[in-house]
């Protein structure tokens, strides 16, 4: 089987395990959609980007991005064209699969403090038991101020855990199928064990200890999880994986990994002839739902502030520059895994190693939920592939009646513009640590780049 990694030179080899080790830094620092958020402005603003503003002209090769509530973006290169005559976009999401505290998570049993929590996307229960769990998110206080917090990344942070039961009394659990093993309201995390200064008879003294701890280093009351948005994601960084430091383990592949590359595409797009555009976008693992999600109104909005900067803003030229719109879907794709060959039909299969998969549709069974592009868009993308050399493959996700998923792609077809489904193969989708190709992360990188530059 033909790999894109036997087509590099030694030099190519080096920019290919650069853009590795760069990737892992965003994904170490971007574990929820709100850093990712930070990271990305983050590098944004170094490449030249400014905050939208009302009152600013616009010009061809100028960098704009919008933030939507610090959990999704817009970023623009303003091309030489008018917007009115289309766009090229890449659209990926910041959010990934996790465990998130409920609003009244902590109470004591038998002298230990827990957590309660809600998990938040589609995941296999049982692989988030017995493993170091990190806190990340904000606190937002009564008064306006808001608490960051990330506890059990650095190697002097304390860590939490969901316990697991003892296979020494798990015969009764162990007859239960994968969907039962670990019940969503036995995912509580342990917090604490130890007791604060009381009374003897007084309760909870572990839970009051711990609220102390919390005060005191945070500045946080028990109220305050009412309105804090705090997420238990694995600990640790991203690592090479292999012997031949060929592939990159981490968590929130799912789909940091498309927001990435699309990214760094976006940042080297200068004076493009049609509008670079880079969306990421929240709550894709709940159905692309709410004010962050794709379903907004946010993306439309911010393509109206800039028609209006262009002069002449009305309804029809905002429905003439969706329609008239290319996009690639950032999201990734399932690759082939050798132990489980069963699930996948092999002619329509992704590979490591093969490059960026397109995925023609997604959806279940007879593709519902898919926007299954026209086959004369994708007729254009292997245009733009093959004369820009990218390694490209088509798959599909799994065989048919296996299983399925979706992506935001249906969301943005539905404003009429061409979308198809574009990203990087990944094993261990959704599981606590996902794996990809460092050759796939690369060609991805270079397909968005060729596309946002030649895509007509």
């Amino acid at each position: 089987m033909t790999t894109a990694w036997e087509k590099y030179d030694k030099s190519t080899l080096s920019k290919v395990m650069d853009l590795s080790e760069d990737y892992k830094k965003f994904l170490n620092s971007a574990k929820t959609e709100r850093e990712a958020v930070d990271e990305t402005i983050a590098r944004a603003k170094k490449a030249g980007f400014k905050e939208f503003s009302a009152s600013r002209k616009i010009k061809a090769g100028d960098k704009i991005y919008f933030n939507n509530r610090g959990k999704s973006l817009a970023l623009y290169v303003i091309g030489k064209k008018p917007i009115e005559q289309g766009m090229n976009i890449l659209g990926a999401h910041i959010d990934s699969p996790r465990i998130d505290l409920k609003q009244n998570p902590l109470y004591e049993d038998n002298g230990l403090v827990l957590m309660d929590t809600h998990y938040y996307g589609g995941i296999k229960k049982y692989q988030w038991v017995a493993r170091p769990l990190a806190i990340h998110g904000v606190v937002c206080k009564k008064d306006g101020s808001k608490i960051k917090i990330c506890i059990g990344e650095k190697e002097s942070d304390p860590i939490i855990e969901i316990s697991d039961l003892l296979i020494h009394l798990a015969r009764d659990q162990m007859s239960k199928t994968g969907s039962k093993v670990v019940e969503g309201e036995d995912l509580n995390a342990l917090a604490g064990s130890i007791p604060a200064k009381g009374k003897k008879d007084e309760k909870d003294l572990v839970k009051k200890n711990l609220l102390d701890i919390l005060k005191k280093e945070y500045d946080i009351e028990e109220d305050d999880f009412i309105s804090a948005e705090l997420e238990l994601v694995p600990a640790g960084k991203a690592r090479d994986l292999g012997l031949d430091r060929s592939m990159v383990m981490g968590y929130g592949h799912d789909d940091r990994i498309c927001a990435y590359t699309s990214l760094a595409a976006l940042l080297e797009s200068e004076k493009p002839e049609r509008t670079s555009v880079c969306i990421l976008t929240d709550k894709e693992e709940i159905g692309s739902i709410g004010s962050t999600g794709a379903e907004s109104a946010f993306f439309e909005n911010t393509v109206a502030e800039l028609l209006n900067l262009q002069g002449n803003y009305n309804d029809l030229k905002l429905r003439h520059a969706l329609e008239n719109s290319r996009m690639l879907s950032s999201d990734v794709s399932a690759a082939f895994d050798p132990n489980y060959p069963g699930v996948n039909e092999a002619k329509n299969a992704a590979f490591f190693g093969k490059g960026i998969s397109f995925n023609k549709f997604t959806g279940s069974g007879g593709k519902s939920g898919s926007s299954d592009a026209p086959a004369e868009y994708v007729a254009k993308i292997r245009d733009v592939m093959d004369r820009n050399k990218v390694s490209f493959q088509f798959s599909e996700l799994g065989r048919v009646d296996q299983g399925g998923g979706g992506t935001i792609a249906y969301v943005l077809a539905n404003k009429n513009m061409d979308v198809i489904d574009a990203g990087i193969p990944v094993q261990n989708m959704h599981a606590p640590y996902e794996t990809a190709s460092k050759a796939d992360i690369y060609e991805a990188y270079r397909a968005y780049k060729a596309f946002l530059k030649d895509m007509k």
